[in-house]
């Protein structure tokens, strides 16, 4: 594995949470955030409501930026938000997991825990000097956020459908040619 359990997590829901950017947005409910609050396995408040919704939809945006800026910029920006929403890292154990990193309370809002989560990721992201393993999609069409945790750092594509999208395309231009 080439990240703790919490870090890829972390890095796996922001990255999902700045793909629901655009159009049709992919987070316009409060059933989707309860949805997404589920898979990623948040512990935590929750308080399920149009609020959070909105509070939880206005991270997209500095989500991004971290997972794709260059690593001098991606460690300043951590610490500019650890900072803001001063973090005080913890060890804690939950819900069958072993123990790892918390550094906002349980009881802050949920917008705050998914911005400290993702920073304290990218954190070891930077840390491991691995910031090469999230940028955006290859497809000429897409910005979409790629995490690529994979053992030979060779995810390209954000979905099946834009990697397939690419490979249907070079074969045909292969075919083309030949």
């Amino acid at each position: 594995m080439v990240f703790t359990h919490d870090t890829s997590q972390a890095l796996l829901a922001a990255a999902e949470l700045v793909n629901t950017l655009g159009e049709p947005d992919g987070l316009s409910s409060v059933e989707d955030l309860e949805e997404f609050f589920g898979r990623f396995g948040y512990s935590g408040r929750f308080d399920g409501d149009e609020a959070e919704l909105r509070a939880v939809r206005g991270t997209r945006p500095v989500l991004r930026e971290l997972m794709t800026r260059q690593r001098d910029e991606a460690a300043l920006l951590v610490n500019e938000l650890l900072a803001r929403e001063r973090a005080t890292p913890r060890l804690v154990r939950h819900d069958g997991q072993d123990w790892h990193v918390h550094a906002v309370s349980d009881d802050a809002p949920l917008a705050v825990r998914v911005v400290v989560e993702s920073a304290m990721a990218v954190l070891d992201v930077v840390r491991a000097d691995e910031v090469q393993r999230l940028g955006t999609c290859a497809d000429e069409g897409c910005d979409n956020v790629v995490v690529d945790l994979s053992r030979n750092r060779s995810k390209r594509f954000c979905s099946t459908t834009c990697g397939n999208r690419n490979a249907v395309s070079a074969f045909r231009a292969r075919r083309r040619l030949g």
